[in-house]
């Protein structure tokens, strides 16, 4: 049975639901031990003085916020466990909002929600009232003496809570003014983004989280594995997939098209996974939307761009030569 991480209730109104907190997720991550190269010894790391490299007792350290360089303004145990949040065992609703408008970014930490014992009756309407609301509890908890934002909403029978940044958590879109370059000013044809969105319809699925693994994981689990049993292992580079250039755009698109309707006339080629687990109609999309690789267009495919006018087919065929030149180099 898993343990509870956190008890306490939830509280809204005049209704207090005793609740237990429980984590939803288990991480997978794979950890290394840091070794000595020369002898494999184990790596181990202590708290050293800069100014005469010796050790530091864990209770002769203090915490110091720097306001300048090498200027610290110290803060004893005392002083911040007085500043800690006031403890208490409350999740404090605040407002019921819809799902759509909290944006993902502000998300993270998932838990599960149970009830305490004698407390499944009033669980239970309160996950049912919120389902058949449809609505988003957004409330306010203490949890390892720090302060959390959190929004609570049923999942069937089910209470769920995320732990969420603050607004001023979230870097703004307006820093990233320099980063995104000229993405702001640049305005596609309507030709590209009506054939963008076609990609995305015809790649357009029901999400199914079974269906996507670590691959990664799996593989350096599967290295690890053959150089514990002796095996030598040979390197290889990876090639990173080449941007596709803005002529070669609507070239790239209708050959990303074409593949996965030519895969879809094919019948039962449709979503096949290949060797690395993804399916063989992404990575269709993928390799001809990153310019890499080329294919011939279907006549459906053709027709549909013909009809376009001839300079648009003009500029069409100008673009797919290109795109197969650059194949073929």
């Amino acid at each position: 049975m898993p343990r509870a991480i956190w008890t306490g209730s939830i509280s809204f109104g005049l209704l207090n639901v005793p609740v237990k907190l429980y984590s939803a997720v288990s991480s997978r991550a794979i950890r290394f031990r840091e070794l000595r190269e020369s002898d494999g010894s184990r790596v181990r790391h202590r708290r050293v003085a800069e100014e005469d490299g010796e050790e530091v007792a864990y209770e002769e350290i203090v915490k110091g916020y720097e306001i300048a360089p090498d200027q610290y303004v110290v803060m004893t145990r005392d002083e911040l466990e007085a500043l800690d949040p006031k403890k208490t065992h409350t999740i404090e609703i605040e407002d019921f909002v819809d799902l759509d408008q909290i944006d993902p970014i502000y998300f993270n930490q998932p838990y599960y929600i149970g009830p305490a014992p004698g407390a499944e009756r009033a669980y239970a309407l309160l996950a049912q009232a919120m389902s058949e609301q449809r609505k988003v509890a957004v409330a306010r908890f203490v949890m390892r003496n720090k302060e959390s934002l959190a929004a609570i909403r049923a999942t069937g029978d089910v209470l769920t809570l995320a732990t969420m940044r603050f607004a001023d958590e979230v870097v703004p879109v307006e820093q990233l003014e320099g980063a995104l370059g000229d993405a702001a000013d640049v305005e596609p044809k309507e030709r590209e983004v009506e054939m963008a969105k076609a990609l995305i319809d015809s790649l357009a699925s029901d999400f199914d989280p079974e269906s996507y693994k670590d691959e990664h994981r799996a593989e350096l689990l599967e290295l690890i594995e053959r150089k514990a049993s002796g095996e030598k292992i040979v390197s290889a580079d990876s090639e990173a997939p080449k941007p596709t250039k803005a002529p070669d755009l609507m070239a790239a698109l209708e050959e990303s098209l074409a593949a996965i309707k030519g895969e879809e006339l094919s019948g039962g080629a449709e979503r096949k996974p290949s060797a690395t687990g993804k399916s063989s109609r992404s990575s269709a999309g993928a390799k001809n939307g990153s310019g890499t690789k080329a294919s011939k267009s279907s006549p459906k495919s053709k027709s549909s761009s013909s009809s376009g006018g001839k300079s648009s087919a003009k500029s069409t065929t100008k673009a797919k030569s290109k795109s197969k030149a650059k194949a073929a180099k």
